[in-house]
């Protein structure tokens, strides 16, 4: 499996529209962006990015998660979670993700995304400012006391493989954008609401 951002076809070109991105933004009201969730599983990164993208559309914006369990029904369906296929699974969603910003959806992405090194190389997918990651701080622990899944209880018991936390690894963030205290020292809305004041301080909405 190739993670080559180059198209293999050399007997292609990029089409332009008749819209620029001035355009767009002027006729839709908001600019496109990308709101990377990235933590454990159970963290709360699905939760707290329906959450948000609730509070935007009841507010007349146009923004959309892509869930990562979701995705690996239909896009990433042929995707397992070694590091090669997760590294693919990051690539693919990232430049999903870039064609919803460059269409001025906020799309909000939730995907465990354990390696720093491929959620940089969504990041200088788009433009400055355009990429916004936020950190859904809560510790192993945490995430397995809550399994609601039960996948926790399957790891340790061997029946998942590499699973993140447990039998593979996770990356936190350096510098993200944003932080959020998942683990049980805010509430849902309290982390959404830092997410949208961000959005607002950023002119994003």
């Amino acid at each position: 499996m190739t993670s080559k951002t180059s198209p293999v076809s050399k007997n292609i070109v990029w089409h332009h529209g008749k819209l620029t991105e001035a355009d767009r933004e002027s006729k839709l009201g908001q600019q496109g962006a990308v709101v990377w969730f990235t933590g454990l599983s159970g963290s709360g990164k699905s939760t707290v990015a329906r959450e948000v993208e609730l509070a935007l559309v009841e507010n007349g914006k146009n923004a959309f998660v892509l869930d990562g369990d979701n995705i690996r029904h239909g896009l990433n369906s042929n995707l397992g979670f070694s590091p090669e296929d997760r590294k693919e699974n990051i690539r693919r969603i990232g430049e999903v993700a870039k064609l919803f910003c460059q269409s001025n959806v906020i799309a909000m992405t939730a995907f465990i995304s354990p390696y720093k090194a491929d959620r940089d190389t969504v990041r200088a997918l788009l433009p400055e400012g355009r990429f916004i990651e936020v950190y859904c701080a809560a510790s192993v622990e945490a995430c397995e006391a809550r399994d609601a899944k039960g996948l926790y209880k399957k790891a340790r018991a061997g029946q998942i493989p590499e699973f993140t936390g447990i039998s593979a690894p996770y990356e936190a963030p350096d510098k993200p954008e944003l932080a959020l205290q998942t683990g049980g020292q805010e509430t849902v809305e309290q982390s959404a609401r830092k997410v949208l004041e961000l959005l607002q301080q950023k002119g994003i909405i």
